[in-house]
């Protein structure tokens, strides 16, 4: 060996301090992930409620003249838009004589990571139940 002698000093801590940044970073992402999702789970939860309250709002001349089960489609636009409403979501609804459709638009601001704010959105549609 020569008269240098080779230091190890400064290693561990370089290795450290590596780690502990990819680990808050994985967390961050988990946490981010998964909060997302929740979200999106809750605006398809409110979707589906949308076009169920407005699945209800059945039209009560067809069904009386001829026992036929269809939706009045202003009714129930207005009845999803309501429970949107209510539930302090934006989005969308459409309605025929068969079916409602809703979309339900959240914002989602991403809080441990610098990804600003994003809509998450999800669908759903419901018809009037003609069985038992």
């Amino acid at each position: 060996m020569s008269g240098r002698s080779r230091s190890d000093a400064g290693q561990v801590t370089a290795f450290v301090t590596t780690t502990a940044l990819t680990l808050v970073f994985v967390f961050a992402l988990v946490w981010e992930g998964g909060s997302a999702l929740a979200e999106r789970s809750w605006a398809l939860s409110l979707a589906q409620e949308a076009a169920r309250a407005g699945a209800q709002q059945i039209d009560l001349a067809a069904y009386r003249a001829d026992e036929e089960i269809l939706l009045d489609p202003g009714a129930a636009e207005r009845a999803a838009r309501n429970f949107l409403d209510q539930a302090g979501a934006a989005g969308t609804v459409s309605a025929g004589e068969d079916a409602v459709t809703v979309t339900a638009q959240l914002d989602y601001d991403f809080t441990l990571l610098p990804l600003g704010s994003r809509t998450l959105a999800a669908s759903a549609s419901a018809a009037p139940h003609t069985g038992p």
